[in-house]
């Protein structure tokens, strides 16, 4: 991890409990921050119930009141825009910063930039709103939102990771940090204590449009390796000397060294765990779907994209959706 030092511990909400943010939530305890927790699944909390820096919130706004940086993990856009409109907006008290490190599609994330520069806050990415009765209703349009941020000068940020959960665990993901620079100075020490790596890689939505292009690239090799490991076994080959030889030849990747989806090729991955854990094949076709539009905004040709969309949603389809990506092995043998 970046060791960053704060000149005091801060006070962090930290929304998304999952396969990601638990263990993001376990490094920020370790050092020594005060962590409000809340997720909708009560027990996704259970592991952090007799942890005295950690606080389990019955309710959003218990995670947000008293917060001083906001964190959130959520698996798509509606879920950010239902947290923010709902919860953080009204709740969340002056000059509060919140870090999205969800991924989520770039587009609203500009949107949603533009019209907090346009209101003169300092906002960054991801879909931020409402409050009062009309946020707690939903009916908030976005220049009202803008407006509102604007009153309690709350800051927002893109913070998407890559890494998955082994780097998550580890703490040694690399933040992909999207915003102004002064929201960005502000932001890194809490990210440092996450990870390893802190990018500040640009305006507001950088860092998802990095991101969706990493997800893309990664699921490519994904099934590229996987279609490589799955003949060779077929061919006669002993597993471990294939990924081995890969592994020292020019087919070398993440997806083959780091992260194998053949099972027991790799220990304490995925697919040594029956594609348990991980990162859900469902949400990599999320993002795939994500890049694909971003593709089509700017007229940008995406071939292997829109295949590997196309093999991960027929995944989906047969019942592996909640399997790690990697089950795309599983899904290649079994045809």
């Amino acid at each position: 991890m970046v060791h960053l030092s704060l000149t005091r511990y801060a006070s962090i909400g930290f929304f998304g409990i999952g396969n990601m943010g638990k263990h993001m939530v376990t490094h920020l305890i370790a050092a020594n921050h005060h962590v409000t927790l809340f997720d909708t699944n009560p027990q996704a909390l259970d592991h952090f119930k007799e942890q005295k820096q950690a606080k389990i919130a019955s309710v959003p706004q218990e995670a947000i009141a008293n917060s001083e940086f906001i964190i959130l993990m959520l698996p798509n856009g509606k879920f950010v825009r239902d947290v923010c409109q709902s919860n953080i907006f009204p709740s969340a008290k002056k000059g509060t910063f919140i870090i999205d490190c969800s991924t989520i599609d770039a587009r609203t994330s500009k949107e949603m930039a533009e019209l907090a520069r346009s209101k003169q806050l300092s906002f960054v990415d991801a879909p931020v709103t409402g409050a009062t009765i009309a946020a707690q209703k939903g009916t908030l349009t976005f220049l009202e939102m803008a407006e509102l941020a604007r009153s309690k000068q709350l800051s927002f940020v893109d913070a998407p990771v890559t890494g998955a959960t082994i780097a998550a665990q580890k703490g040694t993901l690399t933040f992909l940090v999207g915003g102004q620079p002064n929201d960005f100075k502000a932001v890194e020490p809490i990210l440092g204590n996450m990870g390893k790596n802190v990018v500040h890689v640009g305006a507001n939505g950088s860092g998802l449009a990095v991101k969706i292009c990493n997800n893309l690239l990664v699921a490519i090799s994904m099934i590229g390796t996987s279609e490589a490991m799955n003949l060779g076994i077929k061919l006669g080959m002993n597993k471990d000397v294939l990924a081995k030889v890969i592994n020292s030849s020019s087919g070398q990747c993440w997806s083959s060294q780091t992260y194998n989806p053949c099972p027991d090729v790799i220990p304490n991955v995925p697919s040594s765990n029956d594609y348990n854990g991980g990162f859900a094949s469902e949400l990599m076709a999320k993002d795939l779907l994500i890049a694909l539009d971003a593709a089509k905004q700017v007229k940008a040709l995406t071939p292997l994209t829109e295949k590997a969309t196309e093999l991960y949603n027929q995944l989906c389809s047969n019942g592996l959706n909640k399997k790690d990506f990697s089950v795309i092995f599983k899904y290649l043998n079994e045809q």
